[in-house]
């Protein structure tokens, strides 16, 4: 350091500058560490639940204990039960019960797409008309809409074709056209229909607008647009809830006695009951067909969802031959695009 002229002291120059990028270079830490100076990895200690474990243990001491019982009831007449379970009546009733949710959920997943782009369309009319439809459908209960179609008949005695206000050209019966078992499917169908309408709807919107846009630059049609995009994306969010109606529409076919149509599995369980004046084990025998044909419905769900799901969730990285998850996606850096040492801190 030197002092000037007027006593101040002066700036202190180094000859070089690159003295100072060095001396600066040597007081940051080393860039290359010693393997054997890396800290240890933490062991983390499982939380326990006491409380936790002797819960489920009580719940499953209940469930043995009630299994136990139930097996030494004469009242649920087991011999009854192994005895209808595959009764020839009881195997063709649900055989019909699978048709009804069939036909059902066809006709009502057709209606609820239908419906759903009536109620996204710009024009108020058409729009109105489905918000009417929606109304009565979901406001009024499914067992009185299945009372009104069975009464359907005496309403509408005949079927006519021809010029309204005149001589029909060709008239039916309506019960020689529409037998019971379709009243029971229109009546499903269309009590369902506004229910899908409302989750094809929420799948549709949770599309993003932008995917309909950039389909509508690359000249896509409407409908391709539907086809090829939209509807792809929106069948994650579809499929769940349309899993649970399939379930929901099975079980609702037990109403149907409202039409009434009693060669359903509920119906035909019943009147078994009614003549061996033994109604416990022929409801034990509809559940199990019941909880059968949910299992599987369960099952196909899941892969369903499994299939459209592709692409969406936490990524999987994989160490060795295990498999980890993480909550994004794992990001590697080569080692010849390091930067050197000496240029790492400039």
């Amino acid at each position: 350091m030197t002092s000037s002229n007027d006593g101040r002291p002066a700036k202190r120059t180094d000859a070089s500058p690159g003295v100072a990028r060095s001396r600066g270079r040597s007081n940051l830490p080393a860039t290359s560490m010693n393997p054997d100076d890396q800290a240890e990895a933490i062991q983390a200690i499982k939380l326990r639940h006491p409380w936790r474990n002797i819960f489920a243990g009580v719940l499953v001491l209940a469930l043995i204990l009630f299994i136990l019982d139930a097996a030494q009831r004469e009242a649920y007449g087991w011999d009854n039960f192994a005895k209808y379970i595959f009764d020839q009546r009881i195997s063709q009733a649900a055989l019909n019960t699978v048709l009804l949710t069939i036909y059902s959920m066809a006709i009502a997943i057709v209606l609820g797409v239908t419906l759903a782009v009536m109620r996204l369309s710009s024009n108020p009319v058409v729009r109105g008309v489905a918000w009417l439809y929606l109304w009565i459908f979901r406001g009024t209960p499914v067992y009185v809409q299945l009372v009104f179609w069975g009464l359907i008949a005496t309403i509408y005695s005949t079927i006519d074709i021809g010029i309204p206000f005149m001589e029909p050209w060709v008239s039916w019966e309506t019960d020689d056209v529409i037998g019971v078992f379709w009243l029971a499917v229109i009546g499903l169908a269309l009590n369902e229909s506004a229910y899908m309408a409302e989750i094809v709807r929420a799948g549709i919107l949770s599309v993003d607008k932008g995917q309909e846009e950039a389909a509508t630059a690359l000249g896509m049609s409407w409908l391709q647009t539907m086809r090829r995009v939209v509807i792809p994306q929106a069948m994650r969010i579809i499929i769940p809830p349309t899993g649970n109606e399939v379930i929901s529409m099975l079980k609702t076919t037990s109403l149907v006695t409202a039409i009434p149509y009693s060669y359903d599995l509920y119906g035909r369980s019943r009147d078994i009951s009614a003549v061996i004046f033994d109604p416990i084990p022929l409801l034990l025998v509809a559940s199990a067909w019941y909880l059968l044909f949910t299992s599987i419905l369960m099952i196909g769900q899941y892969f369903l969802e499994k299939r459209f799901s592709r692409g969406v969730g936490h990524a999987v990285e994989k160490k060795g031959n295990a498999s980890v998850e993480t909550a994004a996606v794992p990001t590697t850096v080569n080692p010849a695009q390091r930067a050197p040492e000496g240029e790492e801190h400039q």
